[in-house]
């Protein structure tokens, strides 16, 4: 353990507070950053930090606490006023209560959870050397995890940003920020040069890169070890050896790993590309040899599908990674997705932190991952873990990675590729485990020995992530969409939970960068415990601003094949053959919800006519009197019966009774209401007035609206808005760049003929036409930028 001494100055997000003059503890947790509530507990100093919570306010409520830890008497300061803990815990949610009433309840859970000696099974030792200062090449949620684990290892941080992220979290946290230019990618965050330089400006002695942009290049490597500066990831041999997936594929199979039946080398072109398919059977998966991320991979089953495959997988290869070497190999039908997490240093030592289930994707791309599996038995995850350290040992591997397998129902497994940097789902690692993956890598890059040995590796309860992403689950389970975050609250209340995040209310999601807004992980003793905890994390979560795939990820923990287990890769597309459509809820769920939007309109009712005081503009609601109202929840109308009890509302909808009771507060989305004595969570997404609001339910959000007799029977006068035909039209289905227009006006196309093909976050997306027609108009031409419902081409 270290300390810090009296007087120094700790960085936490923009504030920069001086420490009480008590030893403090390498125990900081790993949410030092968060919006709600940051909160970073000691031994023996306590520091909370709650901001306003109203949209423009940033007032900032500081409260130290000197805690004897004999008697547990204490002292706190609050704004220059001394008080006992309870009091100044008080005052402080008194203080912002009337812009987020949660807080109060997120201060007394954060303080039980975290307020604890030893949150990491491996802290450094106090002599043990590390490094000054790290630059992190990278953005986001990733950026500030990295900031974390070196702000509890006492490290200072150097952030990189584009324009576009001056303001932006990870830009904010660091202890120095450099901008590296412009908003793409290209001219930013894959720009080495500009990189290397704000190394040499910074004095910065390690680079930590992350995930995506320069994590898994050669070039960065070699040129950071040239430099003699560290790079906190493998050797640039290694990542060269596994990073080439022909390559990996011969290294594995002489170091003894299961592989997948296909061709040895590269695909020449399409028509190679059809006589392997054809030699090995179909299905094929043709996939970028330098890929990841679900880029550049696609499944045909025919040879047209291998043909159009083919070309899109090329041309997405050589836009994300400038390398369209593809490669081809038979396609396991059903399989699960596992992947091993190892460990490697650089003395020759390596180790497996078990698996991680990651079967649940779309565009094979993950969207749920857990820790363990509930497939594998321990005489599979020992064999598969012994592979994936012989292939590591083989390549002389020497930081943190994942190899990944395919397992069948038979629970025979087959590599699939290894991963050599830091992979986006390993928080669960770490949730089960209690080992920081960061803190590791670290370690082994200022040249350490691997703290731990396999035998002490456990595994203990379970961890659940869920990737929360900035698109619409309604197409094709999920096209990316942009805006900004006008109203953000992470559920940080609820207790074994972490957010893992890169955003803050009033940031934007664009088109330059991944959609991704939070990982969210919870944990458990159990895996029940675990989905229960994220069902509620995932109801609490507010999101205001951009469309979000919460719906999708809230039905998946509640559908029965994932709570039995019963997964694969195929999951999605199984359970919604017809794609997702959102929650369908039954008779009683409908009625809950009817019971639960009268209580909302009555509360709106009252507010109302207490603010222009016509008190005899609406029937006084009493114990002895009725209202009739009607709640279309869609299409579909309920008739309810309603009157004001002694703690809450009696609602009669059809056959059943519902005694609504609850705190209907106006300062958050977050209704917690009790319905017939269980809890139900709602969240107001949109009031419009006229009783007409947008309920989130059980994770997907309803219209609703909410009437009077009279005004119910006056809506049935009104005339139904005409449906609008999109058959001629083919529009963009989401914002991105036109890569290619194949058709001009005068063009007679097919039914399901490509039009056009539009990138979106680095994905090519082939657009097709819905009918057999002639083309009317084009209205953009190749390397427009298109927003989602742009019409591109205009069919007669």
């Amino acid at each position: 353990m270290t300390s810090v001494t009296p007087q120094e100055t700790v960085q936490c997000d923009d504030f920069h507070l001086l420490n009480s003059n008590h030893k403090i503890s390498q125990s900081l947790i790993m949410h030092s950053h968060v919006r709600s509530l940051d909160i970073a507990c000691y031994r023996m100093f306590v520091l909370i930090i709650v901001p306003g919570y109203t949209n423009h306010s940033e007032r900032i409520h500081v409260f130290y606490a000197n805690i004897d830890t004999g008697n547990m008497a204490a002292s706190m300061r609050l704004q220059g006023c001394k008080s006992s803990i309870q009091e100044a815990l008080h005052q402080c949610s008194k203080a912002v209560a009337g812009s987020h009433p949660l807080l109060k309840r997120t201060i007394y859970t954060t303080m039980k959870l975290y307020d604890r000696e030893q949150y990491w099974n491996d802290r450094c030792k106090p002599d043990e050397a590390k490094f000054n200062k790290v630059l992190i090449a990278n953005r986001g949620e990733i950026a500030c995890r990295v900031i974390n684990t070196c702000r509890r290892l006492g490290i200072k941080t150097v952030a990189v940003h584009s324009e576009a992220d001056s303001l932006a979290v990870h830009t904010r946290s660091a202890d120095e920020a450099i901008c590296i230019g412009p908003a793409p990618s290209s001219e930013s965050y894959l720009r080495m040069d500009k990189i290397l330089q704000a190394i040499k400006d910074t004095g910065a002695e390690a680079v930590h890169p992350g995930y995506g942009f320069l994590s898994e290049n050669t070039t960065f490597a070699a040129k950071l070890q040239d430099m003699g500066v560290a790079f906190v990831g493998p050797n640039s041999e290694s990542i060269k050896a596994m990073g080439d997936k022909i390559e990996s594929k011969r290294i594995a199979e002489k170091a003894g790993v299961n592989l997948i039946p296909g061709f040895d080398g590269a695909v020449r072109d399409a028509d190679h590309c059809l006589e392997l398919a054809n030699q090995i059977g179909y299905p094929v998966m043709i996939k970028a040899s330098a890929g990841g991320g679900g880029k550049g991979m696609r499944i045909a089953r025919d040879d047209q599908e291998a043909r159009t495959s083919f070309r899109l997988c090329t041309e997405e290869a050589k836009s994300s990674f400038g390398d369209d070497r593809m490669l081809i190999e038979k396609f396991i039908e059903n399989p699960r997705h596992i992947e091993i997490q190892v460990l490697c240093d650089k003395h020759g030592n390596s180790l497996y932190l078990h698996e991680r289930e990651c079967s649940i994707q779309r565009r094979n791309q993950k969207v749920i991952e857990e820790a363990p599996s509930t497939f594998l038995d321990e005489e599979t995850r020992k064999a598969m873990g012994d592979q994936a350290c012989r292939l590591a040992n083989a390549v002389g591997y020497d930081s943190a990675g994942t190899v990944e397998f395919l397992v069948d129902k038979n629970k025979n497994f087959y590599f699939l590729e290894m991963n050599t940097r830091l992979q986006v789902e390993h928080p669960i690692t770490e949730m089960i485990t209690g080992v920081d993956i960061v803190h590791q890598m670290l370690r082994v890059a200022k040249g350490h020995s691997l703290l731990h040995k396999q035998e002490n590796i456990p595994i203990e309860g379970w961890a659940i992530e869920c990737r929360v992403y900035a698109e619409d689950p309604f197409k094709n389970f999920g096209m990316p969409s942009i805006g900004r975050l006008s109203r953000y609250v992470e559920p940080l209340h609820i207790e074994n939970t972490r957010c893992d995040s890169g955003i803050m209310e009033g940031s934007e999601i664009s088109i330059y960068y991944d959609p991704m807004i939070c990982k969210l992980v919870t944990y458990g003793k159990n895996r029940n415990l675990a989905m229960e905890t994220m069902i509620k994390s995932l109801d609490s979560y507010v999101i205001k601003g951009v469309t979000h795939n919460i719906p999708l990820l809230r039905d998946i923990l509640t559908e029965k094949r994932f709570v039995s287990g019963d997964i694969s890769t195929n999951y999605l597309p199984e359970v919604f053959p017809d794609g997702f459509k959102g929650k369908q809820l039954t008779v009683r769920e409908n009625q809950e919800l009817a019971a639960m939007a009268c209580a909302i309109y009555l509360k709106d009712e009252d507010r109302a006519s207490n603010f222009i005081n016509m008190k005899g503009s609406h029937i006084p609601i009493t114990p002895k009197t009725k209202w009739t109202l009607n709640v279309m929840i869609g299409k579909a109308r309920y008739e309810a019966q309603v009157s004001k009890g002694a703690d809450g509302l009696k609602v009669t909808v059809g056959d059943n009774n519902f005694d609504v009771k609850g705190n209907l507060s106006f300062a958050s989305p977050l209704i917690d209401l009790s319905i017939n004595g269980e809890q139900r969570l709602l969240q107001v997404q949109t009031r419009t007035g006229g009783g007409k609001y947008d309920l989130r339910f059980f994770g997907t959000v309803y219209p609703v609206q909410v009437l009077s007799e009279r005004a119910y029977s006056l809506s049935q006068h009104m005339l139904e808005k005409k449906q609008v035909d999109t058959s001629a039209l083919v529009m963009a289905p989401m914002p991105g760049v036109l890569k290619s227009v194949s058709v001009v006006a005068g063009d007679l196309v097919a039914e399901h003929q490509e039009v056009c093909v539009l990138e979106a976050m680095k994905m090519q997306n082939s657009l097709v036409s819905a009918k057999v027609a002639k083309v009317k108009k084009v209205h953009f031409k190749t390397g427009d930028t298109v927003n989602e419902g742009d019409v591109i081409v205009e069919l007669e």
